[in-house]
């Protein structure tokens, strides 16, 4: 997954307010949103290929999100998948600020990446290219593929669009959000970030909604987590090939809170 945003209690009727673009070779296999367990405690999508998650949620109200951090010039051969980070956190009784510690502790197994934790209590965000467990405060926040709110073009702008959907008093429309994250124009070339990867792909991954034939954005994930503990997951997945009007499939998924 290559964009996350949250709004962290900074919207009336959710503790969590999550918009997510997925993007990945198309040729990788997918599970798309569904239940990860035979309890039907966890939901989310699911790499079939290394068999992680890129963005989950538990019953309870806790959620896992994880990007890759882009760097051209490391190799990532021989490494464990880094989206078994968040079906771990999900699958483990700890909390978010135990459960990001602990990680800490062990992150140098993996390529780099950027993960939230979340639960009732925290909203915790860490980076094994930066080495510091952030405890966050209530706002909107977006990563990419760089650090914490690093101010690419895509992120500044996506941020924009969707603080007025996502924050304040507003009712959450998850097809408004994911029309949002549909948007495939590219900043100039001046103001795109140097990655190691070159120009030419720095141009191609420089939109909200990456539309390529062989890779792109795969899913758009719009998640509602409410302060009482209802969880709301929408999934939209691209199919067949490149364009955001080519096939796309809408599934929708619910958690009530345990009485």
């Amino acid at each position: 997954m290559c964009l996350i945003f949250i709004c962290y209690k900074k919207n009336v009727r959710n503790r969590y307010v999550i918009a997510a673009n997925r993007d990945e070779f198309r040729s990788r296999p997918t599970a798309a949103l569904g239940y990860l367990d035979d309890a039907q405690t966890i939901a989310g999508g699911q790499d079939l290929q290394a068999g992680g998650m890129w963005l989950g949620v538990y019953k309870n109200g806790k959620f896992g999100a994880i990007t890759n951090y882009r760097d051209g010039r490391a190799s990532t051969a021989e490494l464990p998948s880094r989206g078994e980070i968040v079906s771990q956190f999900l699958r483990c009784n700890d909390s978010a600020i135990n459960a990001i510690e602990w990680l800490a502790k062990h992150a140098h197994r993996y390529a780099g990446f950027n993960v939230f934790f979340g639960d009732d209590k925290h909203l915790v965000y860490y980076s094994n290219r930066q080495n510091e467990i952030q405890i966050l405060e209530p706002g909107l926040y977006g990563v990419s593929n760089h650090l914490l709110d690093t101010p690419w073009p895509k992120l500044i702008k996506a941020k924009e669009l969707l603080r007025p959907q996502m924050c304040d008093d507003v009712k959450i429309d998850a097809a408004a959000i994911t029309s949002l994250l549909q948007d495939t124009s590219v900043p100039p070339d001046d103001l795109l970030p140097d990655t190691g990867i070159g120009l030419d792909w720095e141009r191609f991954l420089g939109s909200i909604f990456i539309d390529g034939a062989e890779y792109g954005t795969r899913s758009t994930a719009v998640v509602e987590i409410g302060y009482q503990g209802k969880i709301h997951f929408t999934e939209t997945t691209y199919l067949h090939g490149a364009g955001v009007q080519k096939n796309p499939s809408r599934k929708q998924m619910s958690f009530e809170p345990d009485r």
